[in-house]
């Protein structure tokens, strides 16, 4: 693909697996192909307009065809205008048969041969407009030419076309709009369109549904004859939309692809006729000439630029070009304009060097597409930074014999475009790469000691691998172990004697000093023998591990400090189960409090240290009551459980000597807030059962509420006010009173009964009272069938649940206790 010789048109796939052509891009291949066929339709009209114009020439001053041509482009020059403006010019000052003599000029003088005589000047003699419509298309296209030469800018641009346009076929207004960077369009010109809505339409983004970005990316017209069918495919230009019920939109042609739409609106509904449309598509590309002139400076800089560089690449060596980015409507890159390539440059057509400007990469190239190269030059036109391709397989043919060479591509950025240079690898540079990417994605280093001449030689990266300036001598084999640490040297030394005596291999780690600290290294090493068994050359490698050493080491460390973490949490967890199975024995079985049957349940979490610090309390006072008590602390460990015996026993003792309920809760509030680090929080349900009035007082700080089951309905009792121990000083308590009645179950419990991860509290609580609803006809009073139902999943947290039944019928009351 990159030298002089030919080329097939099918290269060998890339080394790489996994890529494929891309098949978008093909087929904005085959696109460009169909524009480049209507570019050589314009092209051909244009040459008709060019012959009729010359054969004018010829038969008003009998010059020759070359002179005729040479006339028309000086003249095109001097007024600088295109040569097909200056053709529809000379067509368009012709008198028209059958006008009376009378009216006609006089005739001017007659011109030297290979001169063009002067046109008549517009308007001389009555016969000079005739009426709308029943000129031919080459004295319309000749008086707008004529005019055309004089505008200074698009806007007078679009004022001419309408001078134009409105009497041949009703234009009402124009509009001009130029493809923008970002892939919409800006208005540049316009006539006949009030200031409003030309500021309206100013900027069109660049969307689906617009007639003129449609004709821009197709390169065909657009006819709208239809208000009502085409409102549904377009969005209509103007307000409101139904001013002009007849519209055209024309790409303006300008090289490869147009970057001006013009729009002519009318009043008029109906169709263009055919007249109409011929007369639009020239106009189109008149436009196109009075706009390229208006960039003609520019452009003619951009060539001079683009010789000067072919220049260069002319004496270059190798495979060369200078790609100039085009970009489609959105401004993404579509493909790559060659503007310059060196003779020792290809494409699959066979073409080398100049005869490949102005083609197009995918059309030189066609398996560039979707391929890393493509990949490459977008980014290298993003970034700035230059790209450096993988070497891949390509098929030349030399002398008629297939040739598989190897090349690697380099495309770097130079202004708005990019220099992309194809290097040719032969073996030899193709092992030598191999073997120093292995040395140095390995980290390691050969080297070689001639035992007979006593020579030495050492890779790059053996220089690296001991710490040493490449700059310095290789070390003799003997000497090599003078390098390594004192604890390593004599094993070293030893492994080299029997290598260098026996022949023996060997494999041997050891440590050096560098200026970067100790490196750990291994040598491997073997020997190349005579005829009789002595060693006569010595070949090896040295190996860096000091990263897989550290990470050894490094995670030998962690293991040490995670053993040790693990013990300290078991024996924090062992002494933590301890304490608390000493400050909250649990009963074994349900026991009677007040004439209530109370059940306890208590259950760690199964994660983390265990123990939390979840209680309860179920005791009868001194005046016959009886006082139950769940709490929570926040946390886990010790802590937890120091804090929970602080509450459980300060509670119960601030009650049993005649507390209220609330009081109580406001001095453990202050108790938290007062406590050495005062950031611990917990949460409570105090409450306090007469048997003689079967009323149940109770408040809470920040607590979940109890549940009550009543004659099979299941419902949470209504929380009294009361916020968390330990969270601010001015917490008040409320207190709330519940009758209880025969046959009442009540279940006070902590939060871990509830809570799962990813699940707000309301689900629980759904899922309890669910859960209750449907063992509420067990009798028997066991826990275990609702607790086997709400904690199905691992226990993150420690749950606690007092179960207080008021029996069916009154029965003696039987005092006790249930945790102390």
């Amino acid at each position: 693909m990159c030298n002089a010789r030919r080329v097939t048109s099918e290269p060998v796939p890339p080394v790489a697996p996994g890529t494929s052509t891309d098949v978008a891009a093909l087929a904005k291949v085959v696109a460009r192909q169909r524009a480049e066929m209507e570019r050589l339709r314009d092209r051909a009209a244009t040459s008709a307009v060019l012959e009729r114009a010359k054969g004018v020439l010829m038969a008003l001053t009998g010059c020759t065809p070359d002179a005729a041509q040479t006339e028309l482009t000086r003249r095109a020059e001097d007024g600088n205008r295109t040569l097909l403006e200056q053709c529809w010019i000379t067509l368009g000052g012709l008198p028209r048969p059958g006008r009376p003599a009378a009216t006609e000029p006089a005739s001017p003088a007659p011109a030297p041969p290979g001169t063009m005589a002067p046109a008549s000047p517009a308007g001389a003699g009555s016969w000079a407009t005739p009426p709308a419509g029943t000129m031919d298309l080459a004295e319309v296209l000749g008086h707008a030419g004529r005019d055309l030469v004089r505008v200074g800018s698009p806007q007078e641009l679009a004022e001419c076309l309408l001078e134009h346009l409105a009497p041949e076929l009703g234009a009402d207004a124009v509009m001009l709009y130029e493809r923008l960077p970002e892939g919409g369009l800006g208005l540049i010109g316009h006539a006949g369109v009030d200031t409003t809505v030309a500021a309206q339409w100013r900027h069109v983004p660049p969307v689906t549904g617009v007639a003129a970005l449609d004709v821009l990316r197709s390169g065909e017209p657009r006819w709208l004859e239809d208000p009502a069918a085409d409102g549904e495919r377009y969005q209509i230009i103007g307000s409101p939309p139904e001013r002009w019920l007849s519209r055209a939109w024309l790409p303006v042609p300008a090289g490869d692809a147009a970057s001006v739409a013009l729009g002519v609106l009318r009043r008029r509904r109906g169709p263009f006729t055919a007249r109409e449309r011929e007369l639009l598509r020239a106009m189109a590309r008149l436009s196109a000439g009075r706009l390229r002139a208006f960039d003609g400076p520019r452009q003619r800089a951009a060539e001079g630029v683009s010789r000067t560089v072919q220049a260069v690449f002319d004496a270059l060596p190798g495979a060369v070009t200078l790609l100039t980015p085009l970009r489609d409507s959105s401004g993404e890159v579509a493909d790559y304009r060659i503007d310059a390539a060196t003779p020792g440059a290809v494409d699959v057509f066979g073409r080398t060097g100049r005869d490949m400007v102005g083609s197009h990469l995918l059309e030189s190239y066609p398996s560039v597409a979707g391929e890393p190269l493509w990949q490459g030059c977008l980014q290298a036109l993003g970034t700035g930074v230059p790209f450096e391709g993988e070497p891949f397989a390509h098929r030349d043919v030399i002398d008629g014999v297939p040739v598989t060479a190897t090349y690697s591509v380099r495309a770097a950025p130079l202004g708005d475009g990019l220099v992309v240079t194809w290097l040719r690898h032969d073996g030899v540079d193709r092992q030598e790469q191999r073997l120093a990417d292995v040395q140095r994605l390995g980290n390691l280093g050969w080297a070689n000691w001639n035992l007979i001449t006593q020579e030495i030689s050492w890779a790059v990266q053996t220089y690296t691998v001991l710490g040493r300036a490449p700059g310095r001598r290789p070390v003799r084999l003997e000497k090599l172990p003078s390098l390594a640490v004192p604890e390593d040297a004599g094993p070293l030394a030893h492994a080299i004697a029997g290598l260098v005596r026996h022949a023996r291999p060997f494999d041997v780690p050891f440590r050096v000093e560098t200026s970067a600290g100790v490196r750990h290294l291994r040598m491997v090493a073997e020997a190349v023998t005579a005829p009789d068994g002595t060693p006569v050359e010595v070949h090896g490698f040295v190996q860096d591990l000091t990263a897989q050493r550290s990470a050894e080491l490094a995670l030998v460390e962690s293991e040490r400090a995670m053993l040790l973490q693990r013990g300290i949490l078991q024996a924090e967890r062992a002494l933590a189960a301890r304490l608390q199975h000493a400050l909250l024995p649990l009963p074994s079985k349900p026991v009677q409090l007040a004439g209530l049957r109370v059940e306890v349940a208590y259950l760690p979490a199964q994660a983390g240290v265990h123990v939390g610090g979840d209680w309860f309390s179920a005791i009868e006072l001194p005046d016959s009551d009886a006082l139950f008590v769940v709490g929570d602390v926040a946390g886990h460990g010790i802590g937890a459980v120091a804090t929970m015996a602080q509450l459980r026993f300060t509670a119960k003792g601030m009650v049993s000597t005649g507390s209220s309920l609330t009081g109580a809760l406001a001095r453990l509030n202050r108790l938290l807030l007062h406590s050495r680090d005062g950031q611990t929080t917990a949460t409570m349900v105090l409450a306090r059962y007469d048997p003689g009035e079967h009323v149940l007082a109770w408040a809470q700080a920040g607590h979940p509420p109890p549940l009550l089951v009543r004659r099979g309905e299941v419902r949470y009792l209504d929380r009294p006010g009361g916020m968390l121990l330990g969270a601010t000083g001015s917490s008040v308590y409320d207190s709330a009173e519940l009758r209880l009645e025969p046959g009442d179950r009540l279940l006070l419990y902590t939060d871990g009964l509830v809570e799962r991860p990813g699940e707000g509290l309301d689900a629980g609580f759904d899922r309890l009272a669910a859960a209750v609803r449907a063992h509420g006809r067990d009798e028997s009073g066991s826990l275990e069938a609702l607790l086997a139902t709400m904690l199905a999943d691992e226990r993150r947290d420690d749950v606690c649940v007092l179960d207080i039944r008021m029996p069916a019928q009154d029965a003696q009351d039987t005092p006790g206790t249930a945790g102390g």
